[in-house]
């Protein structure tokens, strides 16, 4: 369905457009009509399918520019989520000259109170926050129109709901109230019974829960086999930009390390790490310099990278819900995303309970042969030498190259530099991983999801790394070849949306 059936008025409509957007979302699509109506709306939709422009357009609507008061409170679990959400409202209603204000921790709070005095009409905060200006008597919402809950289970799961029902208790039982969460597990319709009046529910169908245009597979490995497998499936999947979920601080630093021992351009965040090293290492993602993030659940809460092409989870989630969360971050916009899942052998259970919820069967997918690593590596190289071709800058090499056909075959030269060109055998290089705990056994019988539901997806596109030559990993070869020309991707630019202070 296009914007300009939803009812929106002109100057949505251009802000829409500027943002490059003529059809809308599912969950924008069913939703707007709604909100712009006055009912009381419950959406059940993942980080990126668009629920912030599904509530925002239709308040952005309603707001009395007259009205100097706060008319929507927008509730967001972490101060990253807060920004993005007032940037986007702030985005989608230039036009219309209307105020939002975003109130977050770890912020000097008296910017935020003469920000405040300046009557924004559109308020967006995180719990604590919101509670502290409320208690100072800078954030006043008695002529509040609108309440919306974002990402309603994440707040949960994080303890917030005592500050939440001190936020509801401040303002008009009068009001409209928009619940919006991945998820809709029992808690949150206590919530919902709480706060909402009759509201309406626009859900996703569970076969949506984890999107058709995410391939997702199974890996039946030992916690001590997983690491190699890992990295070749990278030599044979060659992923563009992957996330790796460890279930602990110390498995995400440990995965890091060996990552960058074995050549790879990663960086790890978890909830030990500062803020500051935090988004540095986001801003290298979005400039293109690193190729893999490791992280823990709760440090990736509302992590919104575009690009994300493959999903690794190293450790098998505990709560399938989060399974929803951590995929749900590839396959994107209509382009194409892998997850893949290692199990360890007590683990399987935990398996059959995700596919219970998204009701959808992971493949099972062999792990790669050295042989088909290798021809991963070798693909990579190919990919090198053939852009190296296409950049016709060869010219002064040509004297040397013919003096080098006098004493060589063209086939000698040829396999030689794409020996050189190629990455290594990863595993070529030790790495150990602690053991974590295994989980606790479930007791659940097992479906009968065995390795016989299908075989390894091949293709063998290797994964670059720096560092070619062999035993060479300390990035002191000759040339760079992932900066300086193999890698086609070096002029585009990541862009990247983060949403968590953990």
């Amino acid at each position: 369905m296009k914007f300009k059936e939803l009812g929106l008025d002109h100057d949505l409509l251009k802000a829409i457009a500027q943002s490059g957007f003529e059809e809308a979302t599912p969950i924008q699509a069913e939703t707007i009509p709604l909100v712009l109506a006055g009912k009381d709306v419950i959406g059940q939709a993942q980080t990126g399918t668009g629920k912030t422009a599904a509530f925002g357009l239709p308040i952005l609507q309603n707001i009395d520019k007259a009205d100097r008061s706060i008319q929507a409170l927008v509730i967001s679990p972490t101060r990253e989520l807060a920004i993005q959400t007032q940037e986007e409202l702030y985005r989608l209603g230039q036009d219309k000259k209307i105020k939002v204000q975003a109130v977050y921790g770890g912020a000097d709070i008296r910017r935020q109170i003469r920000q405040l005095s300046e009557h924004p009409q559109i308020v967006v905060g995180t719990p604590g926050r919101i509670l502290d200006h409320i208690g100072r008597h800078t954030l006043k919402l008695q002529n509040l129109k609108v309440l919306v809950l974002d990402e309603a289970d994440e707040m949960l799961d994080m303890g917030f709901i005592d500050d939440i029902e001190k936020i509801v208790e401040q303002m008009p039982t009068a009001r409209q109230t928009l619940l919006f969460s991945a998820t809709i597990p029992a808690s949150i319709m206590r919530l919902t019974n709480k706060f909402m009046h009759e509201p309406v529910t626009v859900k996703i169908k569970a076969k949506e829960l984890t999107a058709d245009t995410v391939e997702q597979y199974y890996v039946r490995a030992k916690d001590y086999e997983k690491f190699d497998v890992m990295t070749r499936l990278f030599d044979v999947q060659d992923p563009d930009l992957a996330l790796i979920f460890g279930r602990t601080k110390r498995r995400v630093d440990e995965l890091t390390r060996g990552l960058k021992a074995r050549g790879y351009r990663a960086e790890g965040i978890h909830g030990d790490l500062t803020q500051q090293k935090r988004m540095s290492v986001l801003r290298q993602f979005k400039s293109g310099q690193l190729d893999f993030l490791v992280a823990t659940d709760v440090a990736a809460r509302g992590l919104d990278i575009s690009g994300v092409t493959h999903v690794y989870n190293y450790d098998i989630p505990q709560d399938p819900d989060s399974y929803v969360h951590r995929i749900g971050r590839t396959g994107r916009a209509g382009h194409k995303g892998v997850s893949v899942t290692f199990v360890t052998p007590n683990e399987i259970e935990y398996l059959h309970t995700i596919e219970d919820l998204t009701k959808k069967r992971m493949l099972p997918m062999k792990p790669p042969t050295a042989e088909e690593a290798l021809m991963g590596q070798i693909s990579s190289g190919l990919e090198t030498i053939k852009a190296q071709v296409e950049a016709n800058d060869t010219e002064k090499y040509e004297a040397m190259a013919e003096s080098l056909l006098e004493n060589y075959t063209p086939l000698q030269l040829v396999s030689a530099y794409l020996k050189a060109v190629s990455p290594d055998d990863a595993s070529a290089v030790p790495v150990k991983i602690t053991p974590e705990r295994p989980l606790p056994h479930r007791g659940r019988s097992n479906h009968g999801h065995g390795n016989n539901r299908g075989g390894y997806k091949g293709g063998y596109k290797g994964k670059r790394r720096e560092g070619g030559y062999q035993g060479n990993r300390d990035n002191k070869r000759s040339y760079d070849k992932k900066r300086n020309f193999s890698d086609k991707r070096k002029n585009v630019k990541r862009s990247f949306k983060i949403r968590n202070g953990e």
